[in-house]
């Protein structure tokens, strides 16, 4: 396991917010293998050393954990298939911990999925409350125009009758032999929201990857199929 801040140590195991835990190590009620550290951002393995709040082993747990996957197109966001097909967490089996996909991305879908086995940091990305931007990169096919892309732009009736707010609508790379690539946001997410915005302007999508989530963008050197972990730095930075 990799070296961590002190503060975010005590916090992963539970005990703690991490503010809370960086107000117990200045106030020096933490030891690490029996000497007080009143230094929050000391870092050190978890599993090779003994840590102790006040006298008392701090239980560390499962760690909390959130990667991201470039997941492939033909890939379910899920953790299992009836049918077979292959999911998402066929990708991460190597992980020891329990990573389960943050929000879902389609099955015909690329791009970034975060996994993880925070609930918290779950909630905080998935619960419309807290109104994370997702940035999507899709190819179409079709005539294009201005008034496809204010129909684009405009608010679309879903077919359950919902109507989604406007969505901004860049257009990335003019028509060229009939394909335009668009860059959408979206804060609503609503299953298969882009291609009924898309055929709603009489376009077909070709292909649709997610491409950020807040402005935590998928890393260029990461391959479909391959994944990594976040930092402690990057997950504070897509919470916020």
């Amino acid at each position: 396991m990799a070296e961590e801040r002190l503060q975010n140590i005590i916090a992963h195991a539970g005990y703690a917010s991490r503010r809370k835990s960086s107000d117990l190590i200045e106030a020096g009620h933490v030891t690490v293998d029996g000497l007080i550290v009143n230094r929050p951002c000391e870092r050190f393995d978890p599993e090779k050393v003994q840590i102790r709040i006040d006298g008392k082993p701090l239980p560390l747990g499962e760690r909390k954990r959130t990667v991201v996957l470039y997941k492939p197109v033909g890939v379910l966001s899920s953790m299992s298939d009836p049918f077979g097909g292959k999911t998402a967490a066929e990708f991460v089996r190597a992980a020891p911990e329990r990573l389960v996909p943050v929000g879902r991305l389609d099955k015909d879908s690329e791009g970034l999925l975060l996994m993880s086995n925070d609930g918290d940091l779950a909630l905080k990305l998935t619960h419309p409350r807290y109104d994370h931007e997702k940035t999507y990169v899709v190819e179409v096919a079709g005539h294009w125009s201005e008034e496809k892309l204010r129909v684009l732009r405009s608010p679309v009736k879903m077919p359950d009758g919902y109507v989604i707010r406007p969505v901004p609508v860049t257009v990335l790379r003019p028509t060229e032999n009939n394909v335009t690539v668009l860059e959408f946001r979206l804060h609503e997410g609503r299953k298969r929201q882009i291609r009924y915005m898309c055929s709603a302007a009489h376009l077909v999508v070709l292909s649709l990857k997610r491409v950020a989530v807040g402005s935590y963008r998928l890393p260029a050197d990461l391959q479909p199929g391959e994944w990594r972990d976040l930092s402690q730095e990057e997950i504070d930075a897509l919470l916020h």
